[in-house]
């Protein structure tokens, strides 16, 4: 399986909402608290391609998006097999 990545920040109910999900798909994943770890944020953008809400989840060095983003993927029943690395499309 494909490392996974979340930026998240404190406080921020778009965070809570994609982190939840995660959890609920039972995958391992890193989340990266730019609240607590600043110097990351601009890592984030970088990867973001300059997005810089939160949050921000990588599948590998595939970036999905924010909170949104992956609920709309997980409607379409698209966000199981790219979690699972068997989706290289979008």
């Amino acid at each position: 399986m494909p490392q996974i990545d979340i930026y998240t920040r404190q406080f921020c109910g778009y965070s809570t909402r994609a982190v939840r999900l995660l959890k609920s798909k039972g995958v391992a994943f890193e989340e990266i608290d730019v609240t607590e770890h600043p110097e990351r944020r601009s890592e984030m953008i970088q990867r973001a391609g300059g997005a810089s809400t939160y949050p921000q989840v990588f599948v590998g060095d595939r970036h999905l998006g924010g909170s949104d983003d992956i609920h709309a993927l997980d409607r379409q029943g698209k966000l199981d097999p790219i979690l699972k690395g068997e989706d290289a499309s979008s």
